[in-house]
């Protein structure tokens, strides 16, 4: 069996203040220090390798129980890092509140307890922290019965009875809220655009949800911000576009307006901020969208955008959002140096990356390269998808790349494979549903493509496959196909004989 890989990614995931702190920590630490040779070496590796570590620490009689020391480093590890975190968010800190509470509590010091009670009381419903809220109200019960038994009844507990059904009232509506939010992201993480009517009927249903069709049904403003987001999602599921942009302004106001929350749902935000410049750029409002860009990209120095799950998600959109704008621009050169920012955030990220965000950075990727004529690198990164064995997460881009795959073999003059590979896609549409008609339009226009040699043929059916799918494209469910490639502006640049970045600014000056 191949050793576990997690205490590797774990030292490897430290920043310089971590490990400094853990060393700092360790060197309080009286008796044997073996796990620390184990961190220093494993620090040292580029990649874990068990056997290497093995032999360097052959004399050493811990190599004996080699998994119960590493165990032991990646639990000391955990342990220096949340003394590290403990005032890093807002769950850690009223976590060391309640501790302290109960401390005080059972050394009988009730007057200090009952002033830490107050504090986190007051920071629990300043962040909306509904279930930390709810215990703090159990202890200060608890400490009302002791100031009973003292003769001191100066607490109203109606009201404090009162205050506790409405924290379980506005939690359990909340929890609602959130188990909706998890349905709809389920969908869009399955398809994203998806014309499929089995994923339409699931967000008709969610849609009409009296959480959410409902006028004041959320009771916090976490909750608000959640509908407002989710009534977003249905929305650019509907082709709303505009209705879509009016909800999740809503929902980013409502978070820029209770900093503090925003700060707890830094995630949230940085979701919200990323469907908003989608819906600016599907509303062709491509300076709004830079301008949105140009603000996610400041949130690092903000409280509570600086952590690394939180960055990754910023580097992540900034990027690929950014493509889309140079995309719809036409401006593929100016796009490279973004396409290198890509490729180096691949390597230093590498398995931080979730595969929704690698599988849009190589589609991303190879978009570009095709935007600057470099099929050959193109189809490098299209095959990266291709190759994938996952093809359950974003069906949506593992289809279109398919069709991508075939128009960049047809440029490389690939035709005798493109026989094939179009057979293979065909195949592959026959087994999943077919979204739309005008992937097949394409795919057939393609097969007959390759077997035309007459250069006016050629022209010919460019100029009818171009009528064809604008036909097609009255429907506004067919024009989702232009989101992951722009068909018209390839097929206007092969009638027009011009490149395919001159195409699509020709027609962004057009519209």
């Amino acid at each position: 069996m191949k050793p576990s890989t997690e205490l590797f990614d774990l030292v490897k995931s430290l920043s310089k203040s971590e490990k400094r702190f853990f060393k700092l920590s360790s060197s309080l630490q009286t008796g044997e220090k073996n796990y620390l040779q184990i961190f220093d070496a494993i620090e040292k590796q580029s990649s874990y390798n068990e056997l290497a570590l093995k032999k360097q620490f052959a004399n050493e009689t811990f190599v004996k129980h080699f998994p119960s020391e590493k165990n032991h480093l990646y639990k000391t590890i955990l342990k220096s890092l949340r003394g590290f975190h403990a005032d890093n968010s807002i769950s850690s800190i009223l976590k060391q509140e309640i501790k302290n509470i109960e401390i005080l509590y059972h050394k009988a010091l009730y007057k200090e307890c009952k002033k830490f009670l107050k504090r986190a009381k007051k920071t629990a419903e300043e962040y909306e922290k509904f279930y930390y809220w709810f215990e703090l109200i159990s202890w200060e019960k608890q400490l009302i019965e002791e100031e009973y038994e003292r003769g001191i009844f100066n607490y109203d507990l109606n009201k404090l009875i009162s205050e506790e059904l409405l924290v379980i009232e506005k939690l359990r509506n909340l929890a609602e809220y959130q188990m909706i939010y998890s349905r709809i992201n389920y969908i869009f993480r399955g398809g994203s655009f998806s014309n499929n009517e089995d994923g339409k009927k699931e967000v008709q249903i969610i849609s009409n949800h009296h959480l959410i069709k409902g006028k004041n049904t959320a009771i916090s403003e976490r909750a608000t911000s959640i509908c407002y987001y989710i009534q977003g999602l249905c929305n650019i599921t509907t082709r709303d576009f505009h209705t879509a942009l009016e909800k999740l302004n809503r929902t980013k106001t409502i978070l820029d307006n209770n900093p503090k929350i925003k700060q707890d749902l830094a995630i949230r935000y940085v979701r919200t901020m990323k469907n908003l410049i989608f819906m600016n750029i599907s509303t062709h409002d491509l300076d709004k969208a830079q301008e949105l860009i140009n603000e996610m990209k400041k949130l690092p120095s903000q409280k509570g955008f600086n952590t690394i799950d939180v960055e990754l998600k910023i580097f992540t959109f900034s990027h690929n959002t950014q493509i889309m704008v140079h995309d719809r621009r036409g401006e593929f050169e100016e796009a490279l140096t973004t396409v290198e920012s890509m490729i180096k955030g691949l390597t230093t990220y590498e398995n931080k990356l979730s595969k929704e965000q690698a599988i849009l950075f190589y589609y991303n990727i190879a978009y570009i390269y095709f935007g600057v004529n470099n099929f050959k690198e193109a189809l490098k990164w299209i095959n990266k998808i291709l190759n994938d064995n996952e093809q359950t997460l974003r069906q949506d881009v593992y289809t279109f790349s398919k069709i991508f795959n075939l128009i960049i073999h047809y440029e490389l003059g690939n035709n005798d494979l493109l026989e094939y590979t179009i057979k293979s896609t065909s195949r592959h549409l026959k087994k999943t549903h077919k979204d739309y008609l005008a992937q097949d339009s394409i795919i057939k226009f393609i097969k007959k493509l390759i077997k035309l040699n007459n250069k006016e043929d050629k022209l010919q059916h460019f100029v009818n496959g171009k009528k064809e799918l604008e036909k097609l494209f009255e429907d506004p469910n067919e024009r989702i196909v232009q989101e992951y490639f722009d068909f018209l502006a390839w097929y206007n640049s092969k009638i027009n004989n011009e490149s395919f970045p001159e195409a699509i600014k020709k027609k962004l000056t057009s519209s």
